[in-house]
Formats: structure tokens, sequence, C-alpha cells
């Protein structure tokens, strides 16, 4: 019984976890960042390339 209170009051590693957690969060909104403005961004650079005079 004292082992499994230990167990349960130990928090070695909740640290590790809650790090591991803002990590993930991070990555979802680049990944979502990206998707949402990538083609508005990719829409910009061609009309800028569409303006520019073709060279001969």
């Amino acid at each position: 019984m004292r082992k499994v209170l230990g167990f349960l009051k130990d928090e070695a590693g909740t640290e590790t976890l809650e790090w591991g957690l803002v990590c993930g969060v991070l990555v979802v909104g680049a990944i979502t960042a990206i998707t949402l403005i990538g083609p508005k961004i990719t829409a910009m650079w061609n009309n800028l390339n569409n303006e520019i005079p073709a060279q001969p």
C-alpha cells in the first residue's frame, strides 16, 4: 500500500510531460498557420511574378 501511495505522490517526470504537451501544441499551431497562410502567400508571389516583365 505504501508503494502505491508513494507512486501516486511522486511527481518526477511531470515537467517533461508538460513540456512535451507544449511542444505538441506549438507544432499543431505552426502546421495550422502554414496551412492557412500558405496559399495566400503563394498567390501573392505568383501575382508579383506575373507583373514583372519577361526578359528577352
